[in-house]
């Protein structure tokens, strides 16, 4: 497993895509309850205030680098990163290996629906996958019996969880033991992007860097949460520069 670097105190895996199925497809044979947790620079600044949070990350199976500024952040501590992964895309990738190896898929998370109409669609586009089944649930610990009882019963290898950080990677770290999945990763808003109910922001905003931009034009009430952007880039450049005092 390559090994990690750390930015803010979180560690994230230098992996690219393929590297990150394979991983998965190791961690299904090798059994027990393993998180993968998908690194953008929001999680790293919710980390710094939130100790359980950064609990989870620091001791989930696999970070994988989740957005231009982490790996920006990587280069400008002298540490690059190859590749980005990015969650929205991870899902199909892991949709297109499942129809393949016959992975189990269960989704659960997002509004009412939801992650029914995100089976179809998966389906649809892969109709050897099979996704064992779906459950909005309750981000909450007040929902957690309901969904690990449907889980279990259904007996997937990887359990897709779309509650938004840190609530569906908080929820993966409570419960997934007792699922009997071996893999849960938290995917945010990806089973909206897929069903269309969001939009993500075209290719060329994406190799740009830019997706941030897109989504706070689209949602403007995100502004609170982009806030951490700025910061975290303050901090990053800081820690490089102590980083270059301390080698001098």
């Amino acid at each position: 497993m390559t090994a990690a670097i750390t930015i803010l105190n979180v560690p994230v895996h230098d992996v690219t895509m393929a590297e990150t199925l394979d991983h998965i497809g190791r961690l299904i044979e090798q059994g027990g309850a393993h998180q993968i947790c998908t690194v953008n620079p929001e999680f790293i600044m919710a980390a710094q205030k939130d100790l359980v949070f950064r609990q989870i990350l620091r001791k989930s199976a696999l970070n994988v680098p989740d957005g231009v500024g982490v790996l920006w952040a990587a280069r400008r501590l002298g540490r690059p990163l190859r590749e980005r992964v990015a969650g929205s895309d991870l899902i199909g990738e892991i949709a297109d290996r499942a129809a393949r190896t016959g992975w189990k898929l269960f989704l659960l998370g997002a509004a009412e629906g939801v992650a029914d109409r995100t089976a179809a669609v998966l389906r649809a586009r892969h109709p050897a996958i099979n996704i064992v089944g779906t459950f909005a649930g309750q981000a909450g610990p007040e929902g957690d019996e309901d969904s690990v009882a449907r889980i279990r019963a259904a007996a997937p290898d990887v359990v897709l969880v779309a509650y938004g950080a840190p609530k569906q990677n908080k929820w993966i770290d409570r419960n997934l033991a007792r699922t009997s999945a071996a893999v849960g990763i938290g995917v945010g808003g990806a089973f909206d992007f897929i069903v269309g109910a969001q939009r993500r922001a075209p290719r060329w905003m994406q190799r740009a860097g830019l997706e941030w931009l897109y989504r706070l034009a689209r949602e403007p009430w995100r502004w609170r949460r982009q806030l951490a952007l700025p910061l975290f880039v303050w901090r990053v450049v800081t820690e490089s520069k102590r980083d270059a005092g301390t080698a001098g």
